[in-house]
């Protein structure tokens, strides 16, 4: 490829198609609000905050504001054996915003990041409670955990481990939720498939409950295209993991801050994990950030069980990052300044319609939204999957709208800040490019 394109060559990009790109490339330069600004002087809507992290929508300028201060007047610090105040006051006031208990916060850079910290926490904890066989972890087929070894062990997309060996040992999978036969245009959580959380029962049965520390699941599954669980699924869960001492574990990196409607879908659909992952909306995606929460009780045993020095041989370099702390405080503001949460839940019924509009258009095969997020299942082309939605996202961009693809499905999830004519004009050019594309 060198030679080719020498100034695109050198930047070897994630999760794309780097020849198809270098050889077509569709480019961003600038963002402000609800649009992106392309290279060739387009605007474009952003029907997907960036990739689901850009909750606020874009440049901010109180972020803007914070990241300049704290650049200016402490640019980095360690917080190894050291501290400064951004991340204590931080942690604080996301500790406020989780569920009751989940008060103990780890800061770390990325999604990636805080699943592989929480899945060595949860090992941890039960080592502290003097269950040191439960090392087994538990993920779900079509869950997507982040690209660590830990996240892709547990992870349940097989191109995203397909190439890197096996993984962790020692892991299982539940089934995944998804069920178009039953559940296909269902509006809100799916009425079928709350029998499968069952599948962890039949995990303790073949492994022992004594061997598995942990299950972990997306309340909602994003990156594999918007799965929504079934009506009483995550409860059942909880359920099963108090009754054989497995410590839960919602990864939240797409849910939280807004997306679902409350600062988690933990809280908004009122089932406690015991430990959550954040990171994407946690800053507005303007300094990668990331970060866990557990449960004070299950912090506490693992403080507890060493009578002096470091506790938990784990953390980062940048964990607490002066920048990225002043980026989430001023994030956190503005989400409760100008009610942003709330007014996701407020137009959730209105985008839920919006969405719904495409029920009848060519090539769908199901929808499924739940606060402001959209899945679009389009029918595989014959002979060549993904394809059809893949080039879709393309036209889209071309049309100045910006979409996900993964696999055969579209995703949007655009900032809480979106009006309703933005909303209509998202689907609006889905439904005619739908009728276009073959």
């Amino acid at each position: 490829m060198q030679g080719d394109n020498d100034l695109l060559a050198s930047f070897w990009m994630p999760f794309t198609a780097n020849r198809s790109f270098k050889a077509n490339p569709r480019q961003l330069v600038s963002a402000s609000g609800m649009h992106y600004q392309s290279s060739d002087g387009r605007t474009i809507l952003d029907g997907t905050s960036g990739l689901w992290c850009s909750n606020a929508g874009h440049c901010r300028p109180e972020i803007v504001n914070a990241i300049a201060k704290a650049a200016a007047t402490l640019d980095f610090a360690p917080t190894f054996q050291l501290g400064h105040p951004l991340p204590f006051e931080l942690a604080q006031r996301l500790a406020v915003l989780m569920p009751e208990g989940l008060d103990r916060i780890f800061f770390t850079n990325s999604g990636s990041e805080s699943v592989d910290t929480a899945l060595k926490i949860a090992l941890a904890i039960q080592r502290a409670k003097g269950q040191g066989t439960r090392t087994r972890l538990i993920g779900r087929e079509r869950g997507y955990h982040g690209v660590g070894f830990g996240g892709i062990s547990v992870g349940g997309l097989v191109n995203n481990r397909r190439a890197f060996g096996g993984g962790l040992p020692g892991v299982d999978h539940l089934r995944h939720t998804h069920d178009i036969g039953r559940n296909a245009f269902t509006r809100g959580f799916p009425q079928h498939g709350v029998e499968l959380a069952d599948d962890l029962q039949r995990l303790v049965d073949l492994h022992g409950a004594d061997t598995i520390a942990a299950v972990i699941v997306e309340p909602m599954a994003g990156s594999t295209g918007v799965l929504l669980p079934p009506v009483g699924y995550l409860q059942r869960l909880r359920d099963l993991c108090d009754r054989h001492g497995i410590i839960l574990i919602f990864d939240e990196v797409i849910t939280a801050f807004g997306r679902v409607g409350g600062a988690t879908a933990a809280g908004q659909w009122g089932v406690t994990p015991d430990i959550i992952t954040m990171a994407k909306g946690l800053t507005n995606a303007a300094v990668p950030m990331g970060a866990v929460a557990v449960k004070r009780e299950l912090h506490d045993a693992v403080i507890d069980s060493v009578p002096g020095g470091i506790e938990l041989f784990h953390g980062y370099t940048y964990s607490g990052h002066p920048l990225a702390s002043a980026a989430g405080l001023a994030t956190l503001d503005l989400y409760a300044r100008d009610g942003l949460f709330d007014r996701a839940n407020d137009l959730a019924a209105y985008w839920e319609d919006a969405a719904h509009s495409l029920k009848d258009a060519r090539h769908v095969i199901d929808i499924r939204t739940i606060g402001l997020v959209a899945g679009i299942e389009l029918e595989p082309r014959p002979g060549a999957p993904t394809a059809r939605a893949t080039e879709l996202f393309h036209a889209c961009f071309d049309n100045g709208l910006l979409v996900r693809a993964t696999g055969d499905i579209l995703a949007l999830s655009p900032p809480l800040i979106v009006e309703k004519s933005q909303i209509d004009e998202m689907f609006g050019k889905l439904g005619k490019l739908l009728d276009a594309i073959e």
